[in-house]
Order: C-alpha cells, then sequence, then structure tokens
C-alpha cells in the first residue's frame, strides 16, 4: 500500500491555516481543528515517515507545547456541549451554576493559550512548517495501513466495564491508528479500515466526554448522594461506558490474508512466542 502523496502536501498546509486561525481566536472549532490536525502531523513525521531532521522535531515540540495548551481549553468544550445536550429537569440552577463554573474554567485556559499565539511566535512555526514540508521526502519504506495495525497490535483489549483506564488507552492508540492509516492511499480496504476506527473513536471518545464532565460536576457540586444532577450524569456515563465496550467487543478489524507477507514492520517470532492481541479478537474469544 503506498502512501498517499497528496495528503503528505495538503497535512502541512492545513495546519499553518488551523495554527492562523486558532491564533486569531480560540473558538471551539479552531481549537478542535489545531489539535488533531497538530496529532496527524506529528503521525506522519514520527510513525509513517520518520526523519533525523533537526526542523521538523523542533517544529513538533514547539506544535506540541500549543496543543496541550489548547488541549484544556477543548477538554471544556466538550463537557459544555454534553452538559448543554442533557435534557433533565432536575436542578435547573445548578445545572446553569456548573455551565457558569465551565465557562469561566475555559476563559482563564483560553487566556493562558493566547500567550504562546505571539505574532512572532506563529509567524516562526509557519517558517518552520514550510521548510519541513520542503525537506520530507514523497517515498517511504513504510505501509500506512500495516503501521496502523501494528499500532493496533500494541494495545490491551478492554474487556469489560470495569478497565475504564484501558478503555482510555485504547482510545488514544485507535486516534493514532485512524491517523496513520488516513496517510495511504485510496482504496476500498482503506476506506473499510477507516470506517470501523472512526466508529470505534466514536464510541470511546463519547464515554470519555461524559466521563470527564461527571468528574468535574462531581468535584465543583458532590456526588450522587447530595444532587440528582449529578446522579444523573453518571447514569448517563454508564450508558456511554457500556456502548463504548460493547463497540469495542464487536470490531472486527482483522488482517486480511494480503498482509501475512513479510514486512519491513513484521515482528520476529522465536518458537514459542505469543503473537500480540489483534483487535480483531472479541471479548469472548
Amino acid at each position: 500500500m503506498t502512501i498517499a502523496v497528496e495528503r503528505v502536501k495538503l497535512i502541512f498546509r492545513k495546519m499553518e491555516r488551523d495554527l492562523l486561525r486558532l491564533a486569531s481566536g480560540q473558538r471551539p472549532d479552531a481549537v478542535h481543528g489545531f489539535r488533531t490536525t497538530t496529532r496527524r502531523l506529528q503521525t506522519l513525521l514520527q510513525d509513517v515517515m520518520p526523519t533525523d531532521e533537526r526542523n521538523q522535531k523542533k517544529l513538533l515540540k514547539a506544535l506540541n507545547r500549543i496543543r496541550r495548551s489548547a488541549g484544556q481549553v477543548r477538554d471544556v468544550d466538550v463537557q459544555l456541549e454534553a452538559l448543554r445536550s442533557l435534557k433533565v429537569p432536575q436542578e435547573p440552577r445548578r445545572k446553569t451554576r456548573l455551565t457558569q463554573t465551565l465557562l469561566e474554567l475555559r476563559a482563564r485556559h483560553a487566556r493562558k493559550l493566547r500567550k504562546l499565539l505571539k505574532k512572532e511566535d506563529v509567524h516562526e512555526l509557519s517558517r518552520r512548517l514550510r521548510k519541513a514540508s520542503a525537506e520530507i521526502s514523497s517515498h517511504s519504506k513504510h505501509d500506512p495501513l500495516e503501521v496502523a495495525r501494528q499500532t493496533l497490535q500494541t494495545a490491551t483489549l478492554p474487556t469489560d466495564a470495569s478497565q475504564e483506564d484501558l478503555l482510555h488507552r485504547y482510545r488514544i492508540v485507535i486516534k493514532r491508528a485512524r491517523y496513520t492509516a488516513e496517510f495511504a492511499s485510496k482504496s476500498n480496504e482503506r476506506t473499510q479500515f477507516l470506517a470501523q476506527l472512526q466508529k470505534l473513536q466514536d464510541a470511546i471518545g463519547n464515554w470519555h466526554n461524559w466521563i470527564t464532565l461527571t468528574r468535574s460536576a462531581t468535584e465543583r457540586l458532590g456526588d450522587i448522594t447530595q444532587t440528582s444532577l449529578v446522579a444523573a450524569l453518571h447514569n448517563v456515563t454508564r450508558a456511554k461506558l457500556r456502548q463504548a465496550v460493547a463497540a469495542v467487543s464487536a470490531a472486527h478489524l482483522s488482517r486480511p490474508a494480503v498482509e501475512r507477507k513479510t514486512t519491513s514492520l513484521d515482528h520476529s517470532r522465536q518458537p514459542g512466542t505469543k503473537r500480540p492481541a489483534s483487535l480483531g479478537r472479541s471479548a469472548a474469544a
């Protein structure tokens, strides 16, 4: 499977646009777009087409610093979105108070983010992006789909609702695999694989958004014995958790026969060693 050269070129242009867009205002869509594009660029430069270029390393270091700050803003945005979608009649004043508290928290995080987006810093990052785009080769010995599947094989599958930490780590692996596979050239195999990853990412991400909100509400309003609003949030979060675990159990991302050929990324296996767990294996297997 070859690399989609046009997508490689596009990610640099999109990164510069998203950086300028974020610098002009920390709107929810700008924050989210910057974070996802940064992750995609990081995946390209570290997993798909790794290089030792000094400029690229400095570029990623600077972008990741901004991404972490933007992540704090994004965390509040997803909580606000979830809270606004919660249709419960209980305790409207507490819901309003929690909304206001989150808005104030977002404003504080946004101010910190703005400090990292000074005009001269943005200009320097834009320069490094253009230089990195010119430096990168259009050829790679890595197959993005193979790299993505190898990434999935490093993860341990959560098998029940008690493994929340494992589910959270698995969510991160799913995103990394998806961003890697996106750099493969177009094919039915790529399309089906990405659709499955997207479905999993949506299910687990939905749970993660609600559990983040529930923890914030518990911290600020009290536990389920003190407020019916928090109790309602716990109920929604438990339902989202069951849906996420069910989605993982139902996933079928097994490796097709064509991929059994040895590649430069295959792990050597000694007699008696176990093959890494496959994402295609169900929880009952």
